[in-house]
């Protein structure tokens, strides 16, 4: 027989073979569902595993104002108008090559038209990429 004893705050249960063969009767709560990247009111999880970090780094602000601009951009082709929040937050991260490692170490053979081209393609893409983990991390939590 199992005996249950107070020491101040504390409870001490004593429980014996026989209280541990029964299986027990407690159930749990469902888990709640992770959010993703994109919150359910439509706003951006910052806290989102999937961004890496990149919304706390040294160049947290301007990533931060380029994929808002971005997230919620109304233009065709989406995020048109953030080129400047992204060649901001461009400027921030070269500032920083071993935290930021670039893909591309001869942009300095380009001339500024074709680097800003450029500059702005590699925005798209990760801005796309992040998008695309975002959709399908939703998409994964909405399956649930």
């Amino acid at each position: 027989m199992s005996t249950c004893q107070r020491e101040g705050k504390d409870f001490i249960i004593f429980a014996t073979k026989e209280d541990h063969a029964i299986p027990s009767s407690v159930e749990l709560p469902p888990p709640e569902p992770q959010p993703g990247l994109i919150l359910p009111d439509g706003s951006i999880n910052w806290n989102c595993p999937c961004l890496g970090g990149m919304a706390t780094g040294p160049c947290g602000v301007q990533f931060r104002e380029a994929f808002s601009c971005f997230h919620y951009s109304t233009d065709e082709p989406k995020g048109v108008n953030c080129f400047e929040a992204f060649k901001t937050m461009q400027d921030c991260m070269a500032q920083y090559p071993t935290l930021y490692k670039q893909n591309d170490d001869d942009d300095e053979d380009l001339d500024d038209d074709v680097k800003d081209v450029s500059i702005r393609k590699e925005a798209q893409e990760k801005a796309d990429r992040i998008i695309e983990q975002a959709d399908s991390g939703s998409s994964h939590t909405n399956k649930k």
